[in-house]
C-alpha cells in the first residue's frame, strides 16, 4: 500500500527543467532560422516582386510618363 518516496525538491526542479526546456523547443522553432534561410527568402521574395511588376500594364501613380506626341 505504501507508495514511492518522491523527494519535491528535486521534483520540482525537474518539472522546471522540463518547462524551460519545452519553451526553448517552440523558441527554436519559431525564431531558429540560420542566415542563409533568412536570405534565400529574401532573394525569392524580391525576385517574385519584380517578375509581377514586369507584368504591370499601368504605371505606378505618381510616375509620369513621358509625352509621346
Amino acid at each position: 500500500m505504501a507508495g514511492d518516496v518522491v523527494n519535491l525538491r528535486q521534483f520540482r526542479k525537474q518539472k522546471t527543467r522540463s518547462d524551460h526546456e519545452r519553451a526553448a523547443e517552440q523558441n527554436r522553432i519559431t525564431f531558429g532560422r540560420t542566415k542563409a534561410e533568412k536570405t534565400l527568402t529574401q532573394t525569392l521574395n524580391e525576385t517574385a516582386e519584380r517578375r509581377l511588376d514586369q507584368g504591370r500594364r499601368e504605371t505606378p501613380s505618381g510616375i509620369e510618363r513621358p509625352n509621346e506626341d
